[in-house]
């Protein structure tokens, strides 16, 4: 059985290939800046809400230590409820405080990839730049 032959590509076809290829480098370049401002913007705001959820879990962990001396020197019914208030308070803050810590580690992994992918496309659209000015002068020179 013979093998079937390939057609030979037309000049149209190959150019329409390259084009299509540039633009899809183009978006990727585009979504790539916008993806990274935005997860940056979203990373800030993560810093700064385990920072303020990290500051909130030390004053409360001060604030029980203070309510369970206060419960052991005076032990009245208004004390406790108090160490008990420090003590679910304290728990909602160190749980919040885990989960914004997740997401901010899941959202660096993230950024960090982004930011690779971003550098290889500019890259890549930079060195196709320097190609076709390169080319362009060869062709005005053929031209001459």
């Amino acid at each position: 059985m013979a093998a079937k032959k390939r057609a030979i590509a037309k000049s149209a076809a190959v150019t329409k290939n390259i084009e299509t290829a540039l633009m899809a480098l183009g978006t990727a370049c585009i979504a790539g800046d916008r993806a990274v401002v935005t997860r940056s913007k979203i990373g800030k705001g993560l810093a700064a809400t385990t920072k303020r959820l990290s500051k909130k879990r030390k004053s409360l962990a001060k604030r029980k230590r203070w309510s369970a001396k206060r419960a052991k020197t005076a032990p009245s019914g208004e004390s406790r409820k108090a160490l008990r208030a420090v003590v679910r308070e304290l728990a909602i803050t160190k749980a919040r405080l885990a989960k914004a810590r997740v997401a901010k580690s899941a959202n660096a992994v993230e950024l960090a990839a982004l930011k690779g992918a971003q550098r290889r496309a500019s890259a890549y659209a930079r060195a196709i730049v320097r190609a076709e000015v390169a080319l362009a002068k060869t062709a005005k020179r053929r031209a001459r």
